[in-house]
């Protein structure tokens, strides 16, 4: 490793325990939903969707499943897109909190087009090439190299057309970054102590291209995005 790359941290954040009140995880889950629009993952996700739909027929309903997805606030996203752009879309919204999956339906309210399961990312109760697109966004840090391998390896078997995966990028500069705009966003403790460390449990592209290596994601394209930010998308050979 260059002596001038941060190693990566194992520690969990809060989020990934039990040791917050509803109020917090709501709140939490605000702050985030507010980094990913202003700050590259919402942007992120709309630059690289658009191609994985290029192979599928415009009079076909498109089955998207997003893994691990906090508030629902990229599957919203998408639904705006494709209500755009004239396409039929039916996102499976997952995580496996409970918690969390009660705030994302709280946020998707009466929207028609949605479905809401609790999934583990890591073995996903569903059928080989069961949904058209499976996305992961913002959570692939949360997982130590071997669990991060098993979501890529689920998120290719279900995947009909292909997989984005949307994270941070770990670094010296956006971890000074996260620091700083977690103190200025808000007082949530939750935020304040897991987006810096989100940064530091995150992988570098080097790192993720490995990964999917692993994982099976032949021919993957990974690239990095403004904000500290990366993508990797792959499409399942036709």
């Amino acid at each position: 490793m260059p002596r001038h790359q941060l190693s990566r941290e194992s520690r969990p954040e809060i989020l990934d325990g039990e040791t917050w009140t509803l109020e917090e995880l709501r709140s939490n889950l605000r702050d985030i939903r507010r980094v990913n629009r202003l700050g590259g993952g919402t942007s992120a996700v709309m630059r690289e969707l658009p191609s994985l739909f290029h192979d599928i027929s415009p009079e076909r309903t498109v089955e998207v499943l997003d893994v691990a997805t906090g508030s629902a606030d990229i599957p919203l996203a998408i639904a705006k897109w494709a209500n755009r752009n004239r396409r039929q879309i039916r996102l499976i919204v997952s995580d496996w909190s409970e918690d969390v999956l009660t705030i994302a339906k709280e946020e998707v309210g009466d929207r028609v087009g949605f479905q809401f399961s609790r999934l583990d990312a890591r073995e996903v109760q569903l059928p080989d090439q069961s949904v058209d697109i499976v996305l992961c966004s913002l959570a692939l840090h949360h997982f130590d190299p071997a669990n991060a391998v098993r979501v890529l390896a689920e998120m290719k078997r279900i995947s009909r057309v292909g997989c984005l995966v949307n994270d941070l990028v770990r670094s010296r500069s956006g971890h000074l970054a996260a620091i700083m705009i977690a103190k200025l966003l808000t007082q949530n403790r939750l935020t304040r102590h897991d987006a810096p460390l989100s940064v530091l449990r995150a992988y570098t592209d080097e790192e993720l291209r490995s990964l999917l290596v692993e994982a099976g994601w032949e021919g993957a394209l990974v690239q990095r995005r403004p904000l500290f930010r990366m993508t990797a998308v792959w499409r399942r050979p036709q």
